[in-house]
């Protein structure tokens, strides 16, 4: 590991962020093209809290980071598989 690889490591606050951003509050079903979308679960925000409690506390390089990471884009996806 070099030292400008934790540059390019977008911190594990900026993942959290993101993933409850994107977690929102929306649910609901969608009916696409291709056929019914999934619904998005909605969360607290006090569950969001709480999720963002134990990230914080995860070690550096933890894998399940990156994993909410995914799961917050594949969410984001979900809501827009509708509106296509």
């Amino acid at each position: 590991m070099s030292s400008n690889d934790r540059c390019w490591t977008p911190p594990r606050a900026v993942l959290v962020i993101a993933m409850l951003s994107l977690s929102g509050c929306a649910a609901g079903t969608f009916e696409a093209s291709t056929g019914i979308c999934p619904p998005v679960v909605a969360y607290s925000p006090a569950e969001q809290a709480r999720v963002a409690e134990e990230v914080a506390t995860l070690p550096e390089g933890t894998a399940i980071v990156g994993w909410l990471a995914d799961y917050a884009v594949l969410r984001e996806q979900v809501r827009g598989c509708g509106r296509r």
